[in-house]
Order: C-alpha cells, then structure tokens, then sequence
C-alpha cells in the first residue's frame, strides 16, 4: 500500500473543514416594516430590463431604457417575456410592478433573497420561485433565485445577477419554428422550468466523477485534504437538496392544481418536468449516501494504515526483545577469573562469532514464524478499479 502524502495537523484540518461551512447568508427587512416594503439588494448590479416578445412566425427583441415602452410590447405581441437582472434598484422593481400590477407582497419576495421555491396565485397571475444554479459557478457561491410571474399575455422573470440557462428557450424562440411560439405563457414558464431543471443534471454528473475520484484516491492511501474535500461535497449536495425538494413540490403543484393560465396540455408537460425533479433527488440521496460512506471509508483506511504501523512497531520491538536480553546479560561486569561459571564464553575463542549467530538466527526465526502465521508479509486486498463511468451506471 502507498504511504500517506503527508499527516495533517489537527488545527489545519479544522481550519479546511470550517472553510467549507460558510453560513448561508440571507437578506430581509427590518423587524416590524410595513407588508410589501422593498429594499435593495446593495452588492447586486443595477436592474436591466430585456423584452422578448413573438408569435407563431416572427418576434422582436429589445433592451428598455425606459419603462414605459413596455406597454408598446404588451398590447401589440401575444406573449412577451420580460427578463430583469439584477436586484440593485428597488425603484425599478417597483415601478415594473407598477406596470404589471404585480402584488407588493410578491415583489417584496423578489428581493428578499434567498426564498424558498414555491408557487403563489395573486388574482390573475402566478407566482412561482425557483433556484438555478449559477451559469459557470461552484454549488459552493450559491444557488441563484429566479423569480416567474405568469400572466395571459406576459412573463416576467426576476435573476440575482447576469448569466443564466435560457440560451436554448431564446434561441428556440428566434427560430420561430417551435411549440413554444406557437402556446402561450403557460409553454414558456414551463420551457423556462425545464430549462432551470436540467441544469442541475451537468452539476450531478460532475459531482458522481468527483466522489469517484476521491473515492480512488483514498483507496491510495492518500489523504491529504481528502475529509475537508468529501464535506465540501456533502455541504453542495445538501444546499442542491434543499433547493430542490420545494422545487419539486411547487411544479407539482402548477400542474395539480387547476387554473385558467395552465393549460392541459402544458400540464403534461410540467408533468414531465415533476419527473426530471425526482431523477435529480434521487441521485441527490445516492451521492449523499455515498459521500457518507466515504467518510466511514477514510476512517477505516486511516485506523487500516495506523494499525499496519503499529503492527511493523510491534514486530521491530518483539525480535529486538530477546536481543537485547542476550546483550544486557553480556553486558553484566562478571569477572570469569573468579569462578569459572561467571561466563565461561568470554574466553572462548569464538564466544563472539557465536554470540551474534545465535542472536542473528533468534531474530531470523522469529521473522519466520511471524511469516507463517501470517502476521508480516500478507498478501494486500486487490480491489477492483471501477472507472468513473461503471460507478454512474451502478447508481
């Protein structure tokens, strides 16, 4: 087996496991502010606002300066989907809400970040929240909240800051040649969902290869930063499990429950969409398992190799017991002149050659019956090397 890289003292392996415990950090209102009080998110970027609006063969787009165009949109196309970035500016949000005749307790959640995924009616619109991962970052910077407002003629969706999963929903609404041209709302805020959803199966797939790297690399016998790297994976999948799970239960219910702004047929859809949220929890419970099983792993291959030390500790201090018997008698100060039974051997003539064979074969022997009992010299488990891809399909 290989010898560990190197033995990591207890306060820098505290110091990488509390690295990776950074308390979730929340925003809300003062205590006691009046019901709908919206308050900006200082370190977000300023609010930018893009309209895509279509129909079944052509479409615009367009980014507004100014607010009230957007009532140029709404009565001349269909379905339009408005897209803010950025929670910077209240004033902005408010004033969208305004236009949109959006409830203040709605928009109050817009900016109160993060919310719980969940689905709201107000009068003749639908609110929902749901969590997207960050486009090109770690589960570890957070999970951004996407706020969807569903109504007959518009969408609006609400993002933290820029980059998002939309690439493919937009760029399937430029062809002019899909079902989400020819619906309405209700189709976009599901292509919108599904498109949040499937995001997550990328993410999945990298934590599988990485819990199977580390798994390897234990299995090496190389633990260095390996338990701070197994709870920094623990930490992601549970901060996934925790978006998802109310995620799911609110597309349930935006298919479930009936309304006029979901069709049925869009309800089969999001149906579809329900069973992308299971795949995805129930590969979360398989790497939370599996993360938990590896910190049982590197426990028994750290106690494995101390025990393999102490064993070799053991076998070194057990031949050099009887050795340095036979060297404390012969160092004993008899005097062989005085009687010829204090050690007769000092005078002979090959006392010493003698002396150190019987102590070279005492401590050969003793190697040897340690061999056949099998304490030294045993053969190590030869453990399968399961490539990245055969852990997938296990799971």
């Amino acid at each position: 087996m290989k010898s560990f890289k190197r033995y990591i003292p207890i306060k820098e392996l505290r110091d990488q496991i509390r690295s990776t415990l950074r308390p979730v950090e929340i925003r809300r209102n003062q205590p006691g502010a009046p019901p709908g009080t919206l308050i900006s998110v200082h370190e977000a970027p300023a609010p930018t606002v893009d309209v895509l609006a279509f129909k079944a063969d052509d479409f615009v787009e367009a980014t507004l300066e100014d607010l009230t165009k957007l009532d140029d949109f709404l009565g001349k196309w269909p379905v339009c989907w408005i897209n803010v970035v950025g929670l910077g500016d209240a004033e902005v949000i408010r004033q969208i809400g305004e236009r949109l005749d959006l409830h203040k307790l709605a928009l109050e959640d817009v900016l109160n970040v993060p919310q719980r995924p969940k689905l709201e009616a107000y009068d003749d619109k639908l609110f929902c929240i749901a969590r997207m991962p960050r486009s090109g970052g770690q589960v570890s910077d957070g999970i951004e909240q996407v706020s969807i407002f569903i109504a007959k003629n518009f969408v609006l969706t609400v993002q933290e800051r820029p980059g998002d999963v939309f690439a493919p929903v937009r760029q399937r609404i430029r062809s002019s040649r899909t079902r989400v041209t020819r619906l309405g709302t209700d189709y976009l805020a599901y292509a919108i969902l599904d498109a949040i959803i499937d995001s997550y199966f990328p993410l999945l797939e990298e934590f599988g290869e990485e819990l199977a790297e580390v798994e390897a690399i234990i299995l090496s016998g190389v633990v260095d930063q390996t338990i701070a790297r197994i709870y920094r994976l623990k930490r992601d999948l549970l901060t996934i499990r925790r978006a998802m799970w109310p995620q799911r239960d609110a597309i349930f219910a935006l298919y479930r429950e009936p309304t006029e702004l979901v069709s049925s047929d869009t309800q089969i859809h999001l149906r579809d969409c329900a069973d992308h949220c299971n795949h995805i929890i129930d590969l979360l419970e398989n790497y939370r398992e599996i993360s938990a099983s590896l910190v049982d792993l590197y426990l028994s291959m750290t106690s494995q190799r101390m025990n393999e030390i102490m064993k070799v500790l053991t076998v070194i201090a057990t031949i050099f017991i009887p050795l340095t018997f036979v060297v404390g008698v012969y160092g004993m100060n008899f005097n062989p002149d005085v009687s010829p039974w204090n050690m007769p051997e000092l005078n002979w003539r090959y006392g010493y050659a003698v002396t150190m064979g019987a102590m070279g074969t005492l401590a050969l022997g003793m190697l040897a019956y340690f061999w056949r009992k099998g304490w030294i010299g045993g053969q190590a488990v030869v453990l399968d090397d399961v490539s990245a891809s055969d852990r997938r399909r296990q799971l």
